[in-house]
């Protein structure tokens, strides 16, 4: 299936080209020509889950004949629905990849689409804004790959200890920059070196949600869900770029068994207020415990702009409730107590959510989406509960490596000027 843009535009261009480029041409984002219908596979593995759902997008590629194996490499690990203590909900557990967050699984099919595309005719850059996971997964999945390397920009103080440890742990054909601003900052830059003509010679393609190849797979772990669950599904997503949230959405467009999306945010208040008023208003990202959720102008809301362009269904299709800090800090206190887990802070504002709808009466089957485990945010998560979080075996070993990341400031061509003087390293 050919892609186009979100500003209009024939869909002209080929999958595998989008997923090299990253951004369309009149700096829109790429989108497929339609959104397909698709049915559950016989075998309800999370793999065949996959096959199935990316299969229509890729029918016609030069990639449709490796999917199978892309899919293999990419979802190697569980994303299991877990019961959650008292009135039968769900979390659906993303973070049991190399790095412990959801984002593992869309940056290695990415990684498995762009190694089977390089033709070793030169180095390809990988340029990444991160609010805190989505870094370290591309990382991992690019690490030491031939033909590329990878340029990570993360707002300084603004993510976890343990995720600035992972970041800047990689080395090799993995960068790590550290930016005097937000993650807002950090995404402001990244696109402009996306339209940036004295860039054009580093041939530069993203890893961020706004790439499409990051996009697409994510579908799959939603439908996965919905068709496990046996009926329909509804799911309370935690969200800051609105990615994960758009994956879930687009699942439900292509026939899955889901039912409401309801969006949980902290207190950058864009998308609440967007569903409330009507009036989208990006601003600058504040602060939160959910760092990865602190952004103000998500990137993907043009996206689901353009699956529901009239404002009156986008408004119909979602809702979005904001999450304070105090109430992010009491979820994850009480959660062994009330659900018999620990949460990260970002799961722990879907939480929260599912909380309040259910106390106002919500029906049916739930599913809040656990976006990464708690031990990367050990600073806010084991004093709120008392004790010590186990932190998984693979991100023991990354925590365990030496860690480096550069300073970068924020201001007009800092960027440029960085990645030109670093072109041939």
């Amino acid at each position: 299936m050919n892609v186009g843009s979100t500003r209009g535009g024939p869909a002209d261009l080929a999958l595998a080209e989008a997923l090299l480029r990253g951004t369309a041409a009149d700096g829109g984002l790429f989108v497929p020509a339609r959104l397909p219908r698709v049915e559950a596979p016989r075998d309800g593995s999370l793999g065949s889950a996959a096959v199935a759902v990316l299969a229509p997008f890729f029918a016609g590629d030069r990639l449709e004949a490796a999917l199978p194996d892309m899919v293999a490499e990419a979802f190697s690990f569980p994303a299991p629905l877990v019961p959650l203590r008292g009135k039968g909900d769900l979390a659906l557990e993303l973070f049991h990849g190399p790095t412990a967050a959801f984002k593992d699984y869309g940056a290695r099919f990415l990684a498995a689409c762009v190694r089977r595309l390089h033709r070793g005719d030169g180095t390809r850059t990988v340029l990444v804004a991160t609010s805190g996971d989505t870094g370290s997964a591309v990382a991992a999945a690019f690490h030491r790959q031939p033909g590329v390397r990878v340029v990570l920009l993360y707002p300084d103080g603004r993510v976890s200890p343990r995720q600035a440890h992972q970041l800047g742990a990689f080395g090799d054909n993995v960068t790590a920059l550290r930016v005097a601003g937000t993650f807002d900052d950090c995404q402001r830059m990244v696109k402009e070196a996306f339209g940036d003509p004295a860039l054009a010679g580093l041939r530069l393609t993203s890893a961020n949600s706004i790439s499409l190849g990051r996009l697409l797979p994510q579908l799959a772990y939603h439908a996965h869900a919905a068709w496990s669950a046996g009926g329909t599904l509804n799911l309370v997503v935690p969200t800051g770029n609105l990615g994960n949230a758009l994956a879930a959405v687009w699942a439900r467009e292509l026939g899955a068994s889901l039912g409401e999306i309801v969006l949980a945010t902290n207190a950058n208040r864009t998308l609440v207020e967007y569903f409330e008023s009507g009036v989208y208003r990006g601003r600058p990202s504040v602060a939160t415990l959910a760092n990865a959720m602190d952004v103000g102008d998500p990137s993907n809301f043009e996206r689901l702009r353009w699956t529901f362009p009239d404002p009156a269904v986008l408004r119909a299709r979602l809702r979005a409730r904001a999450v304070s800090d105090a109430q992010i800090s009491r979820t994850i206190q009480e959660g062994e107590r009330r659900h018999g887990q620990v949460f990260c802070p970002h799961t722990a504002a879907g939480v929260h959510v599912l909380e309040q709808l259910r106390s106002e009466g919500a029906a049916g089957a739930w599913a809040v989406v656990a976006t990464a485990h708690p031990a990367k945010f050990e600073t806010i998560v084991e004093p709120l509960v008392g004790h010590p979080v186990a932190v998984p075996p693979a991100l023991a070993v990354l925590l365990a490596r030496p860690s480096r990341a550069e300073p970068l400031a924020v201001e007009a061509g800092a960027l440029r000027r960085w990645l030109l003087a670093h072109a041939g390293g």
